[in-house]
């Protein structure tokens, strides 16, 4: 089998070939389907055995007390060839994976051959095809769990033994220092257990994504951010626990924590970070400084990991095994997610690649996994297919001015937000107003000034002087009559959402191909948004990956609301996502590639993650229980240094080298109706290319519906693009 090895003394990664373990008793033999790199732990071995030797006794004192006692016992050459056949000798790299059981050893009746079990330990869960893992270092996967992210059990372990150590409780506030892999979970877990949370990091990305996973606040611990965060959670009174899960050797974390608890608060030390504690603040605030040591009760007792030896539950509630199911079931559950923070899956044999990449921070990650040639298959992940835009266009004819319009429906959002702008244009002319009751026709046209109103939708597709058609009807009538629109030759704008169903989107399309006829925009107002333009333009171009965070307080529907009718008119997210998914690729400048969605019980609040080719993210967070004098969107993009902050269309700002902030608009917001339809208008008339392409729409329609797809398969979906 193969194995991922190091040398110390050189620094060599290698993937070696080495014998199968035997299966003992008291354990079982697990072929590994994916481990976990530790980017914090493990890469501090790496990086320390690139050092000089000089190098490698600095950075490990306590060895080298272990080598200078060695001296005075065993004398100097016995020590030297003790210590130098030590450091040349391979030594195996990883503690946390998912596997198939392969063997069972004597005395193991929990499991069996062929069942998926999550592995802990330095020893025992390595990154090798096959490890022999004893019987406390091992539990079995809850219903429905993917492998991939059993394989985080270790490190979540970890984690919630840290937190178990703060003893936090509800209603408190606690400060995580470090955010990566392990203060990721920290903050995952205290907000699961009812704490708020403060993150501290000097990378933005890290701060960026603890906030999505549920901290309230995070910022670089260099600023007054994450002290003015504290001040307001607490009244001024300080933090109730500080968790340290930073690495490195400055003792700025414990000065932090000092500064930021409260009296008699508790300071947890999970990572391996200095640690001089500042006598006199921690005397005088009475701290209480406690160490989490590892997974558990049962770590480095070899009775308990080695012999199987369990302590009786009545002493000791939790265990490194009990830890480890208790992590295992929160994931399975949808308590903690762990996907938010794969940021690179590779190939097992790329192990000494990706290593390397690691280290030279070429690949920037906070946690990578590798995925095994014999891995077990996993339920195929659902996919929504993006259909290829191939069709040969008809030449878009230019249009004498006046611009001819026809409305298909008159409803609420079609006479307060489209014919007032388009009423009293110059080079518009509104012909016709089709509505199913002649009355709403009627009304259309007294308002608006429509040359004719009618019930006869056939009547208006064929009226060769309509040059565009609007279809502002219910969610569920869209495709049908923007297929019918196009095929009669018309151009057409259609609210959101375009379809409802790919094969809705697949009839739409079908028809740009049988006619020629592309001359389409569906409802996406936001990218034409005034403010929205200008802050883009300041924020400028970007060169590395970007965060995105879109908060949408959308609220709750009035009874009776014909949105409710999700049987006929498809869910409200799928009504109005399309407008912040245009929004987020617009400002991302592509299409996404995969979506994941989890929402709350009875599917009202939404939390969507959208990925991008170049490794962006945005995180959409609809929601409907939030205060209705909340603002209704707030939005923030983070890039190269640069956060880009939108408020409700009132106001916008963009932090960089220079601050830009928009004064406030009025309170009648621009949100681009204006403009979008000013964009159609011209279009239709001069014969150029649609404000949006169509690739884009399709994209967009496609990434939508796929937040149904992964709600329904509790799983992220691809979006699978026609080649």
């Amino acid at each position: 089998m193969k194995q991922v090895v190091q040398n110390y003394k050189s620094g060599e990664l290698a993937v070696l070939d080495v014998p199968v373990p035997g299966c003992k008793p008291g354990g079982v033999l697990v072929r590994t389907a994916y481990s976990l790199i530790s980017t914090g732990t493990e890469l501090m071995k790496v990086s320390e055995a690139g050092m000089s030797m000089l190098g490698k006794a600095r950075s490990r004192p306590d060895q080298v007390a272990k080598v200078m006692q060695s001296v005075a016992t065993n004398g100097v050459p016995a020590t030297y060839r003790k210590v130098m056949g030590k450091l040349d000798s391979y030594t195996p790299l990883g503690y946390s994976l998912c596997g198939v059981v392969e063997q069972v050893g004597a005395g193991i009746e929990d499991v069996k051959v062929g069942d998926l079990v999550a592995c802990a330990g330095n020893e025992h869960a390595l990154h090798a095809e096959l490890n022999w893992v004893p019987k406390n270092l091992y539990t079995p996967l809850p219903d429905g769990l993917a492998p991939r992210h059993a394989a985080f059990g270790t490190v979540g372990s970890i984690a919630m033994q840290g937190v178990r150590q703060g003893e936090p409780q509800l209603g408190e506030v606690a400060l995580v220092i470090g955010l990566g892999l392990i203060g990721q979970l920290v903050v995952q877990l205290l907000t699961a257990s009812g704490v708020r949370v403060v993150g501290a990091d000097p990378d933005p990305v890290r701060c960026e994504l603890a906030e999505r996973l549920g901290a309230a606040a995070c910022g670089d611990p260099a600023s007054a951010a994450v002290e003015t965060a504290v001040a307001e959670l607490t009244d001024g009174h300080g933090v109730d626990q500080v968790y340290l899960a930073a690495g490195g050797g400055t003792n700025q974390p414990v000065e932090l924590a000092a500064r930021l608890a409260r009296d008699r608060g508790r300071v947890v030390d999970i990572g391996k970070c200095r640690l001089d504690l500042p006598w006199n603040a921690y005397y005088e605030k009475e701290l209480d400084v406690r160490f989490s040591r590892s997974y558990g009760p049962g770590r480095y007792d070899p009775e308990y990991e080695l012999d199987g030896r369990d302590y009786p539950i009545g002493y000791v509630r939790w265990t490194e095994r009990r830890n480890l199911a208790c992590f295992l079931d929160l994931l399975a559950r949808g308590r903690v997610d762990v996907e938010p923070l794969v940021s690179h899956i590779a190939a097992f044999d790329d192990a000494v690649e990706t290593y390397q990449r690691l280290k030279d921070g070429d690949l920037k990650a906070v946690a990578v996994l590798f995925r095994y040639p014999e891995q077990p298959v996993e339920a195929e992940a659902p996919a929504v297919a993006v259909p290829s835009v191939n069709v040969k266009r008809s030449p878009a004819r230019a249009v004498k001015t006046p611009v001819r319009l026809a409305f298909i429906g008159a409803g609420n959002y079609a006479t307060s937000m489209l014919l007032p702008h388009l009423t009293g244009r110059d080079g518009v002319e509104l012909s016709t107003v089709v509505t199913t009751t002649a009355l709403s026709a009627a009304n259309a046209k007294r308002k608006f000034g429509f040359a004719e109103a009618t019930t006869d939708l056939d009547a208006v597709l064929g009226d060769k002087s309509i040059d565009a058609v609007f279809v502002v009807t219910r969610h569920s009538s869209h495709a049908e009559l923007t297929r019918k629109a196009l095929l009669a030759g018309k151009s057409v704008f259609v609210e959101k959402p375009l379809a409802l169903s790919e094969d809705e989107l697949a009839g739409v399309l079908a028809a740009v191909e049988e006619s020629g006829n592309d001359r389409l925009q569906v409802g996406f107002n936001r990218r034409f948004a005034p403010l929205l333009q200008e802050a883009r333009k300041r924020f400028g171009a970007r060169t590395g990956p970007a965060s995105l965070r879109y908060l949408v307080n959308a609220g709750r529907l009035q009874h009776g609301s014909w949105y409710l009718q999700q049987g006929t008119e498809g869910s409200r997210f799928a009504g109005e996502g399309g407008h912040f998914i245009d929004t987020a690729s617009w400002l991302l400048d592509a299409d996404p590639v995969s979506v994941y969605a989890v929402a709350s019980s009875g599917n009202e609040d939404l939390q969507v993650v959208l990925r991008y080719p170049d490794g962006s993210t945005a995180t959409l967070s609809y929601v409907t229980t939030g205060a209705s004098g909340f603002p209704k969107e707030t939005l923030d993009l983070v890039a190269d240094g640069k956060v880009l902050r939108l408020d409700d269309f009132v106001r916008a700002s963009v932090y960089g080298h220079k601050k830009w902030v928009s004064s406030r608009l009025p309170k009648a917001r621009d949100k681009g109706q204006n403009a979008e339809l000013a964009s159609f208008v011209k279009a239709v008339r001069t014969g150029g290319p649609m404000p949006v392409p169509l690739e884009s729409l399709v994209a967009t329609t496609a990434a939508t519906l796929a937040v149904q797809a992964s709600l329904t398969g509790g799983a992220p979906v691809t979006l699978e693009r026609a080649r």
